[in-house]
């Protein structure tokens, strides 16, 4: 992207954000709304949690002011099979280093296994996390390391994002 050196970086998780999981959300309590694919995505549909993917997010994605980075462990497949079906183009990926000692102490501590990697990859730039699994220690982490802006955003794994995140994380980004 143009720019996008100049731009907060959101780094986005797929499981919990995007596709729902974790029991019946409140609103649904029939279960998860499923979608379609979106008419010209080309994606495979072997996982059947694609479909819980709302075509709705991808265009509420691209009108924040931020460059999208994906931070899940779905890799090369966030661009393979979530980004069609979603109307995004193909996003950066967050690399995962190898499991290290560092990595098993911090998870003895509460670190996020993801919260090194992203500190490294914003680079002193303000960012925003969006994650079901952010927790206090990964707040106190990066405001201890990371001297710019930061938003580390806990969605609700059973709801995925909402308006209400939409709303947090637009206002947050415009109000850098």
């Amino acid at each position: 992207m143009p720019g996008s050196a100049l731009r907060p970086v959101l780094f986005l998780d797929i499981d919990g954000p995007l596709i729902p999981f974790g029991g019946s959300p409140i609103p649904h309590g029939g279960g998860y709304p499923t979608f379609a694919p979106a008419p010209d995505a080309s994606a495979p549909d072997a996982n059947p949690l694609l479909a819980r993917l709302d075509p709705a997010h991808g265009p509420k994605l691209l009108s924040l002011p931020c460059e999208l980075v994906w931070a899940t462990t779905w890799m090369e497949e966030a661009n393979e099979c979530v980004s069609p079906r979603l109307g995004l183009p193909e996003l950066p990926l967050l690399p995962w280093p190898e499991p290290s000692e560092e990595d098993e102490r911090d998870a003895r501590r509460g670190l996020h296994w993801k919260t090194r990697p992203i500190l490294d990859r914003a680079a002193g730039r303000p960012f925003a996390w969006v994650d079901d699994e952010i927790c206090e220690r990964d707040h106190t982490h990066v405001a201890s390391h990371h001297g710019a802006p930061v938003l580390l955003h806990r969605v609700d794994p059973r709801l995925g994002l909402t308006d209400a995140d939409y709303r947090v994380l637009g206002d947050w980004l415009r109000g850098l």
